[in-house]
């Protein structure tokens, strides 16, 4: 079976960036399931991946376009640093806005901060070394929900 829109495609990956650094791998611990066709991965990943089958290894390169993005320079802002209230805040901090944003604290002046709500991997190539475990069709629920509900189907 083929990896296709509304299949549950089981993937174990490791993702380098330009310099072969390993940013993150599901090898060695629980792979990752995914609903195909459904933007549960970012672009570039989805595209990589169609068509693949059970047993299938390979390499996936992905441009920034298809992947976070391109840094975009309105999403750095500084706040007050009163805005953290009591709270410790350092350079590499992250922290979720009241909307869901991921924001990193990119400078820490005496009264303001400097935070970055671009994605941390924005602007980067990446590289990911793939293999297909299993490629499933999705259960009712799971094209009802949009998600993967675990490995059979079920929450």
């Amino acid at each position: 079976m083929q990896i296709s829109k509304h299949k549950v495609a089981a993937i174990h990956y490791t993702l380098t960036d330009d310099a072969g650094n390993v940013l993150d791998s599901s090898v060695g611990s629980e792979p990752l399931y995914y609903l195909h066709g459904e933007g549960n991965l970012i672009p570039g990943m989805e595209e990589g991946l169609e068509n693949h089958v059970k047993g299938d290894k390979f390499k996936i390169d992905v441009t920034p376009e298809k992947g976070y993005g391109r840094r975009n320079p309105a999403l750095v802002e500084e706040v007050p640093k009163r805005a953290f209230g009591d709270q410790r805040v350092a350079v590499g901090m992250q922290f979720e806005t009241n909307e869901g944003e991921l924001i990193t604290i990119t400078n820490v002046g005496t009264d303001t901060v400097t935070v970055d709500a671009n994605h941390p991997l924005a602007d980067q190539s990446l590289h990911f070394d793939v293999e297909i475990l299993d490629v499933r069709d999705a259960t009712p629920d799971e094209l009802d929900h949009g998600h993967v509900h675990g490995p059979g189907g079920v929450h």
